[in-house]
């Protein structure tokens, strides 16, 4: 028996501001489905993070909705659980899964904890915080006992696990039953497969690149899902990868040799078939940052769908020229000026809106990816 396993999907994601991008995470769902119905599994899991919001805009809704259609017809039945992002951080709300019942989504839930496939056994809980974690630890005991009698289980979550993220986990790998043939995770967007127990535990990865510090893990093992044989004593794990609509592209540059690495870029953009992604660090000597700035997106601006620009100088200059690394002691508030001072205002207003709208409805999770974005904004300018 086969499965595919697919999380992080996040639906609705407008990194940078950018329809594009948008689009992007919608069309590589889209392919993650064809592609499924074309292995022609058994069934198919989704661990968390369907959306990007608990509120996903109208065209998400629509396009997971023609995706879990499209399995339906071709009698593929798709069990999903809620990730952080699909979680409405208010008591009894339901997630946007919820919508795709009579589509043939079944939800895993607190209220049905778990359903058989044939005789496989697919149970597993929505995401917990760690401030949670007893209550979730509680019901994987729960979900373990209820699987005893089972032959092959599966165990369905959203968390991060302190083996793979040691500072931002919501549980310990010793919390976790070791009973089950394949623990299906969600949450971690690197791929990750190991030996756990009685059989795998395994992390997809996301299925776009949602931050850019998963351009490494993405050159190294791409993006997709997997496909499951759980035929045997040990399943036997098969990579899907899907192709991504763009390219990333990450480059650092000396600024000695800013024309000449600018040509060599702009000459390996022109072979590309949609703009990319360029995420550049110019580095070394004494400069202007404004005048590599409007140098940088002068070059790049019409190849690229948007141009991610740092700067690392010898020295850090405000207006007083006052800033220079390792002779003196750097002022904190003037150092947030500086970093601020072409900050686009606008963004800094979206995100201020934003947040009281999404902490007025209890929205965290929401309010959380915002301020993520807003950050990676700051960062990469």
């Amino acid at each position: 028996m086969q499965f595919a396993h697919l999380a992080d999907t996040h639906m609705g994601y407008r990194q940078y501001g950018l329809v594009e991008r948008e689009n992007d995470f919608f069309q590589v769902f889209e392919q993650a489905i064809d592609e499924i119905i074309r292995e022609r599994p058994d069934f198919v899991i989704h661990s968390g993070d369907l959306f990007e919001y608990s509120r996903p805009p109208t065209r998400a809704l629509l396009t997971a909705q023609k995706g879990i259609l499209k399995l339906k017809e071709e009698n593929i039945p798709i069990y999903a659980i809620a990730g952080n992002h699909d979680v409405v951080m208010r008591k009894n709300a339901l997630p946007p899964q919820i919508l795709y019942r009579d589509f043939g989504l079944k939800l895993i839930s607190p209220n049905k904890p778990f359903y058989l496939e044939g005789d496989v056994f697919v149970g597993g809980a929505p995401y917990a915080s760690k401030y949670h974690s007893k209550q979730l630890i509680e019901r994987l005991q729960n979900i373990e006992k209820s699987s005893a009698d089972y032959k092959k289980r599966i165990l369905v979550l959203h968390q991060g696990i302190d083996r793979y993220i040691p500072y931002e986990y919501e549980i310990k790998i010793g919390d976790v039953p070791t009973s089950f043939n394949y623990c299906a995770f969600g949450h971690i967007h690197e791929r990750v497969v190991d030996d756990f127990g009685s059989g795998k535990l395994a992390y997809p990865g996301s299925t776009e690149i949602w931050r850019s510090n998963e351009l490494e893990g993405y050159k190294k093992n791409g993006k997709g899902f997997y496909l499951v044989d759980i035929t045997g004593d040990m399943p036997e794990i098969e990579n899907i990868d899907l192709k991504l609509p763009r390219e990333f592209i990450k480059e650092t540059i000396l600024y000695s040799k800013l024309q000449d690495e600018l040509s060599r870029i702009k000459q390996y953009i022109g072979s590309l078939q949609e703009n990319p992604i360029l995420m550049i660090t110019v580095e070394g000597g004494n400069f202007n940052r404004s005048e590599v700035y409007e140098t940088l997106n002068h070059a790049l601006s019409d190849s690229c769908l948007a141009v991610r620009s740092n700067y690392k100088p010898t020295t850090i200059e405000d207006e007083d020229n006052r800033f220079e690394i390792g002779k003196e002691t750097l002022d904190i508030k003037k150092m947030l000026e500086h970093c601020l001072k072409d900050f686009n205002n606008e963004k800094v207003n979206e995100l201020a809106t934003g947040l009281l709208k999404e902490l007025s409805d209890s929205d965290l999770s929401s309010a959380e990816s915002r301020v993520q974005t807003f950050y990676e904004d700051l960062y990469d300018h």
